[in-house]
C-alpha cells in the first residue's frame, strides 16, 4: 500500500517519510507566508488560502496566527466560515467544515493519533482519521476535537470542551469528555444570551 493511502486510510504509517516531508515543508512555507500578511491585506490573504486549502468557499476569514500541520492542504471549508485567533488544524488527513460555521480562539481539530503501545510510538508510527463538522456550527474557545469525530448541523460546543464522540445535529454539548447538554429549542429563538431577548435588539 502506498504511504499516502496509509496516511488517508487510517493505517499506521511513518510521517517522517522523505517524500511526505518534502511536500509538507512546501505547505508549511506557504502557511508561514500567510501568517506574515498584514491583516488589512484581505485580498492577498484570501488568494493564498485558496492556494493552501483543498477547498475554500466564499467569504471565509481566518485570523492570524493560524496553524496547520499541512498548511491546509487537506482542509475543505464551505462558505462564510470564520475562525478566531490560533485555530490549529492537525490536517494530516481530511477535515471537512460546513457553511457558516464559526470557531472561537484556540480551537484544535486534530486528525492525527499515535498508538498507545509504547514500542510503536518509539518508532514514530502515526494514524489519521478524518473530522467532519456540519453546517452552521459554533465551537467555543479552546475546544478540542479528536480524530474521527463527526458533528451534525447547528451544533454548539461549549468553551473548553474535548469532543471525543460524534454529535448529532441541533444540540448544545459541553464538557470533558464532551456530552450533549440539550437540544437547540424554541427558547434559543427568543433569547440569544441568558435573559436577553432577541426582540430587544435591532437586527
Amino acid at each position: 500500500m502506498d504511504i499516502r493511502e496509509k496516511q488517508h486510510g487510517g493505517q499506521l504509517y511513518l510521517p517522517g517519510d522523505e517524500s511526505l516531508q518534502r511536500d509538507q515543508l512546501r505547505c508549511l512555507d506557504r502557511l508561514y507566508e500567510f501568517n506574515q500578511i498584514r491583516p488589512s491585506d484581505l485580498e492577498r490573504k484570501t488568494a493564498l488560502l485558496k492556494e493552501m486549502f483543498a477547498e475554500l468557499g466564499e467569504d471565509c476569514y481566518i485570523e492570524t496566527p493560524f496553524h496547520a500541520n499541512w498548511g491546509g492542504r487537506h482542509v475543505h471549508f464551505g462558505s462564510s466560515i470564520y475562525a478566531n485567533f490560533n485555530l490549529t488544524l492537525v490536517d494530516d488527513t481530511h477535515i471537512y467544515v460546513g457553511d457558516f460555521t464559526q470557531f472561537g480562539p484556540n480551537v484544535v481539530l486534530a486528525t492525527a493519533g499515535h498508538p498507545i503501545d509504547p514500542e510503536l510510538r518509539e518508532r514514530y508510527y502515526q494514524y489519521n482519521a478524518p473530522i467532519r463538522i456540519g453546517r452552521n456550527c459554533w465551537l467555543g474557545a479552546n475546544v478540542v476535537v479528536v480524530p474521527g469525530v463527526t458533528m451534525g448541523d447547528n451544533v454548539v460546543v461549549g468553551a473548553g470542551s474535548v469532543v471525543t464522540k460524534d454529535l448529532p445535529s441541533n444540540v448544545v454539548a459541553v464538557g470533558n469528555p464532551c456530552r450533549i447538554l440539550r437540544e437547540v429549542n424554541d427558547h434559543d429563538r427568543e433569547y440569544y444570551f441568558r435573559d436577553r431577548k432577541i426582540g430587544d435588539c435591532q437586527l
